[in-house]
């Protein structure tokens, strides 16, 4: 994690633990086998969805405050996270994985706030 934090200095450490727990969120989620890179990989989309998931669970319509505060504005900055922990050797990935795949795939504002329903059901 410490190489990820050289490289990345623009992103809270918090955003890369938030990150690996989102992937396992997600595959968790899809039924994926973490312990198996064939049937475990998820793909950027899958892995942003993971995000704004566990995003709206833990942080609700403060969400885009939080990412703003770890230095993330847009999708693709998670995207770039995960292609330095690719190069880290921590993430892999597939031939068909690409940076593009976070490019774009939602804002922050419309889904964590303009989209936001509470969870009537939540406990306090």
């Amino acid at each position: 994690m410490a190489s990820i934090q050289k490289s990345t200095g623009q992103y809270h450490p918090q955003a890369c633990h938030f990150l690996l727990a989102a992937l396992q969120y997600t595959q968790q989620e899809l039924g994926r086998d973490r312990s198996s890179e064939r049937t475990g990989h998820i793909s950027g989309k899958e892995l942003l969805q993971g995000v704004r998931q566990l995003g709206q669970k833990h942080f609700g319509m403060l969400c885009p405050i939080v990412f703003r505060r770890w230095g993330i504005h847009a999708t693709e900055d998670f995207g770039r996270i995960v292609f330095e922990m690719i190069e880290s050797g921590e993430m892999k990935k597939t031939p068909e994985d690409s940076l593009d795949d976070f490019v774009d795939v939602y804002d922050f504002e419309d889904v964590f706030v303009h989209q936001y329903t509470l969870d009537e059901n939540a406990a306090l």
